[in-house]
């Protein structure tokens, strides 16, 4: 008996197909895993978050699969259907444009409502350019905070604030255009002289790691229009050690 529901819980897997959550480069197309690029070359469909960006990744490696589009814009309505699908023995691959999906990118509601509906998830390890930005900043590495991107008006502010007591390494994502702002409301929050790291065109050719205080990160960036997607990497409040 014990055997026969062992074949029974298999054949169940394999028809009712599976997600697998694929990270892609964040610049060098080399950053991807033999793993990855088997996956990708195996499923049946890949969801991506803009088709022209995967579409580059796949000719660059021959990979000739159906895509999709899913992004913040249409899942809601999507994530039933696909849900469905592999249900009905379809192999998904989720990829969003650079780097892991669902970290600061679409695919939470999708991985979400695959868990709450049973179905088998292989999420891969991958590239993300929160731990580069990190290491490199040369702050500590043993405990940090990763925010992804700050609400960009109600509570922005207050979430700040709510950083500046923070002990453990912070690290926030930001669009070259807010960049500047950014640093200022920083600075306005944390002080001028406190100590930050700005990484941007992270594995790219101008990949560059810039680390000072936020006044003379806010300078620098004055004079040197931002290009590429940012990370910045903020030092923790320094701990005071109780008296005996």
């Amino acid at each position: 008996m014990r055997y026969v529901k062992l074949m029974l819980e298999f054949m169940a897997k394999i028809a009712n197909g599976k997600l697998y959550v694929v990270p892609t480069p964040i610049g060098n197309l080399e950053d991807i895993t033999l793993r990855a690029l088997r996956i990708l070359q195996e499923v049946d469909t890949i969801l991506a978050e803009d088709t022209r960006v995967t579409s580059v990744l796949l000719k660059h490696y021959k990979i000739q699969k159906r895509l999709e589009s899913h992004h913040a814009f249409n899942e809601h309505k999507t994530v039933e259907k696909i849900l469905q699908r592999i249900k009905s023995g379809e192999k998904i691959a989720l990829v969003s444009d650079a780097g892991t999906p669902a970290i600061s990118d679409p695919g939470f509601l999708l991985v979400r409502e695959a868990i709450h509906t049973g179905i088998e998830i292989e999420c891969l390890p991958g590239a993300t350019a929160l731990i580069p930005s990190l290491v490199v900043s040369g702050f500590p590495t043993d405990k940090f905070v990763f925010e992804g991107f700050l609400p960009p008006k109600k509570g922005r502010k207050k979430r700040i604030l709510s950083l500046t007591h923070e002990t453990r390494t912070i690290i926030l994502y930001e669009s070259p255009f807010r960049l500047i702002k950014t640093l200022e409301q920083l600075a306005e929050a944390f002080g001028e002289q406190h100590l930050a790291s700005v990484s941007r065109e992270l594995t790219k050719i101008f990949e560059e790691t810039r680390r000072g205080t936020l006044r003379e990160l806010i300078t620098y960036y004055q004079k040197n229009t931002p290009k590429g997607e940012v990370v910045i990497v903020i030092a923790g409040k320094e701990k005071t050690s109780n008296p005996d």
